[in-house]
């Protein structure tokens, strides 16, 4: 396995070292809430996001492993989760060994561009120490970007999304 991965990028000729990591600033719920309305209906900080006291959400991270390679590919994303698991999960974010709480069972909150429609992938959030942001964990489906959770990621789809969200992820959804 060789140590970190490199790739030339189609669009910019260049060549890359390691894997950019892209994420989303908020879930798709958000988004829908007018702009006017959002500071009275939403509660949203870095990790946690609630709107109108009804739905709650929890920001995580999807990781694939990169084929032939010791990087991840990682994505930032919103998963939602009951009232009960939001407040357990947001009662820990300050607890620095919390890893032996939850999974959170969830769905998945955020579009993930270049996949079949992704929204509402049953998921699992496994809490991780120090801080560290949860492994969001797909069920395992047929769901492409599942099956990729499972088998990795190749260099022709690594390009592909990198792509994409460097050519097209401009609406301040992401970052």
């Amino acid at each position: 396995m060789s140590p970190r991965y490199r790739f030339k990028c189609n669009s910019c000729g260049q060549w890359h070292e390691g894997i950019p990591a892209w994420g989303w600033n908020y879930p798709l719920h958000y988004h829908t809430v007018p702009i006017q309305e959002r500071e009275r209906r939403c509660c949203l900080t870095s990790d946690t996001c609630v709107i109108d006291d009804s739905a709650f959400y929890v920001c995580g991270c999807l990781e694939l492993p990169v084929v032939d390679s010791v990087d991840i590919l990682s994505f930032r994303i919103w998963v939602s989760l009951s009232k009960t698991n939001f407040y357990e999960f947001q009662n820990l974010l300050e607890v620095a060994t919390r890893s032996s709480f939850g999974p959170y069972f969830g769905w998945l909150s955020v579009p993930i561009p270049t996949y079949p429609d992704s929204m509402n992938l049953k998921t699992h959030a496994h809490l991780r120490d120090n801080g560290i942001r949860p492994l969001i964990e797909l069920e395992p489906t047929d769901h492409p970007l599942a099956i990729e959770q499972r088998n990795g990621v190749g260099e022709a789809r690594i390009q592909e999304l990198y792509a994409y969200f460097e050519n097209n992820a401009n609406d301040g959804s992401m970052r």
